[in-house]
């Protein structure tokens, strides 16, 4: 008999129903919910601990997304045939959770949490990343871990001009825009996206069309929460914490002391990073130092700098807003100082340097064939990718010493970002597998944009066709609780730390093709984000503006040792000839001509790529398939090859692919006893197709054919 769970089922409004449960499964987790809709389910955990580690001043949540292959009644790849580390989709996945859940627990809350929500049956129809936040939001708001939510996410698209929430995976590979919006109640908390150059007035009518969808879902989770209430005969209380020492005497005595300090040190406008950061530092340390030596006994250093970075935030957020002016100088719209170079790196396919400020990205395209494709394989997806985009951002960007571990959560984030955003102004005629690796050098503020055009000058600089250049820009906001804001264009390390909202947009002069927006502030009026909006697309603009000084079209050509690569199409019973038996055909053409030749049925054709670095090999094998899909026709003289000489006569190839017999009949007018000295292997002979042997399909040939007879001979002696 089966555990029977607490349940709730609402509608999304399109006749589709999504069930969350709970109470059935993973009992002993601080919390689960099954979330189900159509046969896609998930199930989220969410266990906390009761103490946080001493010594913390954070909150250490981890969020894993993970599928399942089982959902899908695969079998994992890999020698293991099971599930392993994360790959990047549900790493990106976790991220988008994670993004939206973190901000809502209580900033002085620091128990160890894991979140963990697992695909454990998949269907096509119905996709679950969308439904992740939603099944993680419903396990905690079961629970009694503190949490001011509950939060949601949905997908919306536009699909042929309609905005539609959570479409199929058919559906959204058809969207001219494509976004996971996150949100609780009141406000908008999050969005990431790709657009096919939408306005930005599409972009806000599809975020407020994604809120209107998430406060159905935020609905349903207090419903579930009602109905657990109700059984248990009992509200869910929150957990009692103590998590932070406070010392409210002096934490106020080190704003007294050192808030007009911070303050002045924000108002010197210093833009050199690093002087400032040590100005601001400069500040604490010399009122410790101050101290008597029996007062430092007592006084918690560590609860100084604490109290002395609350101090610094609010310096600094009021110095913005009151002098209308930024930490480095600037005004709130202005960029900082741009200069870009392309073809810095001689080896690569193309490369480009971008600096804004004191950020710079070092990028590189590389250019190569089919087999070069990455392969896809996830439990509800299985495919290959012909563009790839790579962010690594070492330590010694920002002036730090850490141990390199590969690609952490952060760089696999921001170079799916960047890649969306190149992705689209991509030519569908590229013939090429692109992979663009973006080397972060130096650090401060929004390497994620400086990457995307970056992205933008090596592409045109290796010469792969792009509709247009795109540009990106890192926008911030700083509020009070007055209803004064100010928005921040190309925002600094600091502002992006010291900000109520980061928001990068990408796109080219016609339109928006990523975003992606974190607000860590309630209550943003829609008037204030389309604001935000307009800023960023003049600064867009602007950049773009500067980057086409150094470039402002893709190279007619590629670099010169690129590979060159030209595509032909031949009719699907060909493909076997072109290849050979064992491969033996295809193999000798790549060994001869040093070619790499690809071919694969599509849509029953032979689609072949012939990728070479110079023209005379590309033409070598165009010449061989041609002559080996072309059609032998009785009557005609053709220059043929003698591959190997029998009793009987010789074989030769009188086309590539095609031998045939001259009988020793065929050789000469005159009768001859054997072959012995008339021909040898290598010779090349003209020869004429005679006939074709209706059962075999075998090819006779004839040489004599072509010589005149002894008479003609001798009388054109005499």
């Amino acid at each position: 008999m089966s555990q029977i769970g607490i349940t709730h089922t609402f509608e999304l409004g399109d006749g589709r129903s999504v069930t969350l449960e709970t109470g059935k499964l993973a009992k002993q987790a601080d919390g689960s919910v099954v979330v189900k809709m159509g046969d896609t389910m998930l199930l989220a955990t969410v266990v906390s601990n009761k103490d946080a580690k001493e010594g913390t001043d954070f909150l250490p949540l981890s969020v894993d997304y993970q599928e399942k292959f089982a959902s899908a009644g695969r079998f994992p790849g890999g020698f293991f045939k099971r599930e392993a580390r994360l790959n990047d989709y549900e790493i990106l996945i976790s991220r988008l959770v994670d993004r939206a859940l973190r901000p809502l627990f209580p900033a002085d809350y620091h128990s160890d949490t894991q979140v963990m929500i697992s695909l454990i049956s998949g269907d096509k129809n119905a996709s679950p990343d969308a439904l992740a936040c939603l099944a993680a939001s419903a396990a905690i708001s079961v629970s009694d871990i503190p949490f001011d939510g509950p939060v949601s996410e949905v997908r919306v698209s536009k699909i042929d001009g309609k905005l539609k929430v959570n479409p199929t995976v058919e559906e959204q590979s058809k969207s001219t825009l494509d976004m996971i919006v996150a949100a609780n109640a009141k406000d908008i908390m999050m969005v990431e996206g790709e657009m096919k150059e939408v306005s930005e007035a599409e972009m806000l009518e599809a975020i407020k069309f994604a809120h209107e969808a998430i406060k159905l879902q935020i609905n349903a989770i207090n419903e579930l929460v009602a109905k657990v209430e109700a059984a248990r005969g009992a509200k869910i209380v929150k957990r009692e914490y103590n998590h932070e020492t406070n010392d409210a005497e002096l934490r106020e005595r080190v704003h007294k002391a050192l808030y007009d300090k911070a303050y002045a040190v924000a108002k010197s406008q210093n833009p050199n990073k690093k002087e400032r950061g040590a100005a601001f530092k400069a500040v604490v340390t010399e009122f410790i130092d101050s101290l008597p030596e029996e007062e430092k006994a007592t006084i918690s250093t560590s609860l100084v700098k604490k109290y002395y970075h609350e101090v610094e935030y609010d310096a600094v957020r009021r110095f913005v807003l009151d002098e209308r002016a930024r930490l480095d100088g600037r005004k709130t719209d202005q960029i900082r100082p741009i200069w870009s170079e392309i073809g810095y790196l001689p080896s690569a396919h193309g490369s480009a340097i971008f600096t804004r400020g004191e950020t710079q990205s070092l990028t590189s395209v590389t250019l190569g064939t089919k087999l070069d494709l990455q392969s896809i394989d996830r439990a509800l997806f299985q495919g290959s990718n012909n563009f790839m985009l790579h962010y690594n951002f070492p330590a010694f960007s920002t002036g730090e010493v850490k141990p390199n571990r590969g690609p952490g959560r952060r760089e696999v984030g921001h170079g799916n970002l960047a890649e969306r955003a190149l992705k689209q102004v991509l030519s569908p005629e590229n013939p090429y597998t692109v992979r663009v690796v973006s080397d972060i050098l130096e650090s401060n503020g929004s390497s994620s944009m400086a990457t995307v055009c970056a992205g933008t000058l090596a592409l045109m600089d290796a010469g792969v066709k792009i509709t247009k250049p795109v540009s990106g820009i890192a926008m911030g906001l700083i509020t009070d609780d007055k209803g004064k804001y100010a928005i921040l264009s190309d925002i600094l390390g600091d502002e992006d730390h010291l900000g109520d909202m980061d928001f990068k947009v990408t796109g080219t002069k016609d339109g928006i093709t990523a975003c992606q927006m974190d607000l860590k502030v309630d209550g943003l009026p829609y008037e204030v984000m389309a604001e935000a909006l307009e800023q960023a697309k003049k600064g867009r603009l602007h950049i773009l503006a500067e980057m086409t000084k150094t470039i402002s079209e893709t190279r007619s050509d590629y670099k010169p040792h690129a590979p060159r690569i030209v595509k032909m199409v031949i009719p699907k019973e060909f493909i076997g000839a072109v290849i050979g038996p064992g491969g033996k055909i295809i193999q000798e053409m790549q060994r001869e001509t040093g070619a790499t030749i690809v071919i694969e049925e599509i849509n029953n054709q032979g689609h072949i790529d012939i990728v070479a670095n110079n023209a005379d090999a590309i033409n070598a094998v165009l010449a061989k398939i041609k002559g080996i899909v072309a059609q032998p026709e009785v009557g005609e003289v053709y220059e043929g090859k003698v591959k190997s000489i029998m009793a009987f006569g010789a074989f030769v190839e009188f086309m590539p692919g095609k031998d045939g017999l001259l009988h020793i009949s065929e050789v000469e007018h005159r009768r001859l006893e054997s072959m012995d000295g008339v021909l040898k292997e290598g010779d090349k002979i003209q020869v004429k197709l005679i006939g074709v042997d209706p059962k075999t399909g075998k090819f006779k040939l004839s040489r004599k054919a072509l010589l005149p007879k002894p008479e003609q001979q001798q009388a054109a002696q005499n």
